[in-house]
């Protein structure tokens, strides 16, 4: 099998340089993971075009659904512009209707507004009710992968599905497998599904002041990027 290219997601300059230490192939750079992700910041996007391997920003303006306004989607317009300012080399990208469907307006212009660089569908692909008729407007959109976990919790539940969506895609468009992927269940996933890359957070934790807990700055615990689980998953990736 050809070598397995290994995205990792994180939300800090710290969380940056160890995912780049430990091996990870491509950045996917977000803000606030404990609620799924958000755009990351201007600073952040220039310090991430330095690292030396292509850099994905999250454009997600806020938490919550993917039902996004007006206002909301040329906020994201504008960030995909500071994303490609900041020389970054590509977008995640997503937006979804009311009945779950993607919104195909506001991809349409979410899409143009990142022309030339690689673009990403978010997981607001997991909350649509035909997955087939999502690929089709992927497709149809020029969007380069889909990051999905099959529409469950996590990509090792959703395996078969994710099977069903790369026999959907036909080689058109690229998946992306997510969430629950870990250097201990890769090669079992790699083994069900027929990918060429997989995301994860490789994630560890660290403990937060109480009383800034109590303040209500943050959580009891924060999620950081774990160097030896990137390292770790992407050996049990290539090993797969």
């Amino acid at each position: 099998m050809a070598a397995v290219l290994l995205e990792v997601c994180t939300d800090s300059t710290e969380g940056m340089l160890a995912a780049v230490a430990g091996g990870a192939d491509r950045v996917e750079l977000c803000s606030a993971l404990e609620v799924g992700g958000l755009t990351p910041s201007f600073g952040q996007m220039k310090r991430a075009a330095g690292l030396g391997v292509p850099v994905h920003a999250l454009i997600r303006s806020r938490a919550g659904d993917f039902v996004f306004g007006p206002d909301e989607v040329a906020t994201m317009v504008d960030d995909i512009g500071a994303a490609k300012a900041a020389g970054l080399a590509g977008v995640v990208i997503g937006a979804s209707l009311r009945d779950g469907r993607l919104d195909m307006a506001a991809l349409r212009r979410l899409r143009a507004a990142a022309g030339g660089m690689s673009v990403t569908l978010h997981r607001a692909f997991d909350l649509v009710p035909d997955f087939g008729e999502a690929v089709e407007v992927a497709v149809g959109l020029g969007i380069n992968r889909i990051l999905t976990s099959g529409g469950a919790v996590g990509a090792p539940e959703g395996a078969e599905a994710l099977a069903r969506i790369v026999g959907m895609a036909r080689g058109r468009i690229g998946v992306l497998p997510a969430a629950g992927i870990t250097s201990g269940n890769v090669a079992a996933l790699l083994r069900a599904v027929r990918v060429g890359e997989v995301h994860s957070a490789c994630e560890g934790y660290v403990r937060l002041d109480p009383k800034a807990v109590a303040l209500g700055f943050g959580q009891p615990e924060r999620i950081v990027t774990d160097e030896a689980e990137v390292r770790a998953l992407k050996a049990a990736a290539q090993a797969a």
